[in-house]
């Protein structure tokens, strides 16, 4: 007996001590069971003073299972205990494991020994986050959870899905090794740096993309770029695609506009230099400068029809008019790309070039000033070193792809694809996992058998990349606050490991299932986690400072009480110590 309790305010028990506490170890965190005829009530010591504990209760035994949260308060006559040491497990642990099920990831430092573990399905059925200051331990913690999943003897995560996005590259480390430990598994990894020849470059196929996802990609600001993005897009499956598949469509296209401008009202001169442009770049072999239009007693090249005459007009209007007439096809509609043929972002500048003419870009300042800055973006990213990212060199379609993304060198199925961001900035690198994000949510959603290929993606530094940014306003979603809502029925979860949590989309984290928090030292930071985090305490919050590197704090769905874990180190640890300063600075004297 520890004692007797004198005292009961709220949830905190006050058990008057009568033991000497000299010949015992420190009790502060263990853990006591308060035992009556009706009830066994377990609490945590949290505190020790004037000979008096501070007992927060948690839960109870029920039938030899632990069940957290209490109904009702223990009697004054009950027993006041240590839990036993078979009892531990039960509530800190895994109560009878088995290997299928369930996975271990350190010990526990109150309890030296005791293993700390969870249910799988407890765990990576829901949204998790992962929360440390820089040098907490953070990312060997990452490294340890993904590495509990395939350290099994007896049977083998074939089938998982585990998607990194490693915003520093130091991932490759912790998992490139996976095929030597378990022959069974392999590990894929992609790359942004152009100057590493063994690993396979990011490569993402233009016409998989969404109207969405081009606007994220050209950082559209306003609803009304929607449209011409949708008309670019409509207008790639002609400009993109064999004349002789489409020449009517083009006919259609390029005589509508070149209507739109000669009844603009602008002068002569603006209206001839225009249709010179546009029949410049695009043309089809029944319309171009030279087509020949035909006339009673005679018969002349386009081109001569645009002369300006003394009088400053250009006097075949009516002519030129009547002849784009005959190209206009009204029964021609226009669809959106399904996906089923290739393009890339030379054809998509040449579609949006003409999608800006065709929505009179060149008869209004107002359109050319909101519109016009998508065109200079198209242009940047095509001339610029990002470009390389969408250069495929043969045709694969949607379904198709994730499946090679899931496919290893070997031929076999890659059970961890990592993704290394760290070569682009942080805006491309948003861009780059909303992308995926969307291609992996849209395939899970489509799957015939619901929830039956998994997928997890892991963000690292989700900070930068999961945010409360302008595309609800755009699209009217963000695709990664969607997944936290909805990813769950369908397979898709989130892990977010982020070092300023403060910084993240309050609806992402508030959808989070399981934390495992290492040492948090911002105010905001902890004040964030205390405001978000649900069933987060007070005596939760305390510890967050004064962790040890590789400890953290785990709680939530498959943790049956907040529970302080000794991380196991991961066996490879992924690249992620800091640089050593002295080993770099100093050099020994001759």
């Amino acid at each position: 007996m520890l004692g007797a309790i004198i005292g009961i305010e709220e949830d905190t028990v006050l058990v008057k001590l009568n033991i000497d506490l000299n010949k015992f170890q420190n009790l502060v965190n263990l853990h006591v069971v308060m035992e009556d005829a009706n009830d066994m009530l377990v609490g945590e010591i949290v505190d020790i003073k004037d000979g008096m504990a501070y007992v927060n209760l948690m839960g109870q035994i029920i039938n030899n299972e632990f069940v957290f949260g209490v109904m009702r308060k223990p009697s004054f006559g009950a027993s006041v205990k240590l839990i036993s040491k078979e009892k531990i497990p039960m509530i800190i642990s895994v109560d009878n494991p088995t290997e299928r099920k369930d996975v271990f990831i350190g010990e526990s430092p109150i309890y030296p020994g005791v293993r700390i573990g969870f249910n799988i399905n407890d765990f990576f059925a829901n949204h998790f986050a992962i929360f440390g200051s820089t040098g907490s331990g953070k990312s060997w913690g990452v490294a340890r959870l993904i590495q509990s999943i395939f350290d099994k003897r007896s049977t083998v995560a074939y089938r998982a899905s585990i998607f990194i996005f490693d915003a520093y590259g130091e991932y490759h480390a912790a998992f490139k090794s996976l095929n030597e430990k378990v022959p069974e598994l392999s590990f894929k990894a992609y790359t942004t740096n152009t100057n590493i020849s063994d690993t396979e470059l990011l490569k993402i196929p233009l016409w998989l993309l969404t109207t969405d996802d081009i606007a994220l990609l050209l950082n559209a600001e306003s609803t009304n770029q929607l449209p011409i993005i949708e008309k670019a897009l409509k207008l790639v499956g002609v400009f993109a695609r064999d004349e002789e598949e489409v020449i009517k469509q083009k006919n259609d296209i390029i005589a509508r506009a070149i209507l739109d401008i000669l009844s603009s009202g602008k002068n002569s001169s603006q209206i001839r230099d225009q249709i010179f442009s546009i029949l410049s770049t695009y043309h089809t072999k029944d319309l171009n400068l030279e087509t020949t239009i035909y006339q009673p007693g005679y018969a002349r090249p386009l081109k001569q029809c645009l002369l300006i005459d003394a009088s400053g007009k250009i006097r075949e209007m009516e002519l030129l008019t009547n002849f784009m007439q005959s190209f206009k096809d009204d029964s021609i509609e226009l669809e959106m790309p399904d996906g089923s043929f290739k393009y890339g972002l030379e054809d998509f500048k040449i579609a949006l070039d003409f999608a800006l003419i065709s929505e009179g870009a060149l008869t209004s300042d107002k359109v050319y000033d909101e519109d016009n800055v998508l065109k200079v973006r198209l242009h940047n990213l095509l001339n610029g070193d990002y470009a390389k990212y969408f250069e495929c060199d043969k045709y694969i379609s949607r379904d198709d792809y994730i499946k090679s993304l899931l496919m290893a060198d070997n031929g076999r199925k890659a059970q961890i694809i990592n993704f290394n961001i760290n070569y682009v900035d942080d805006r491309f690198a948003k861009t780059i996992t909303k992308i995926y994000s969307k291609l992996l949510f849209e395939y899970a959603k489509n799957l015939e058998r619901r929830a039956s290929l998994p997928f997890h993606i892991i963000l690292e530094e989700a900070h930068r990349y999961v945010q409360n940014d302008n595309d609800i306003n755009l699209l009217g979603y963000n695709i990664f606050d969607r997944i936290t809502k909805e990813g769950r029925k369908y397979g898709v979860l989130l892990g977010l490991i982020s070092q300023r949590p403060s910084d993240l989309s309050e609806t992402s984290i508030s959808q989070c299932n399981n934390f495992l928090i290492f040492k948090m030292l911002h105010p905001r930071d902890i004040q964030y986690i205390r405001d978000m985090v649900p069933n987060i305490t007070n005596e939760i919050v305390k510890r967050l400072r004064v962790l040890q590197p590789g400890n953290c704090i785990a709680f939530g769905n498959a943790f049956h009480v907040p529970v302080l874990i000794k991380m196991d180190k991961p066996s490879p640890p992924p690249s992620s110590s800091s640089c050593d300063i002295s080993e770099n600075w100093f050099i020994d004297r001759k």
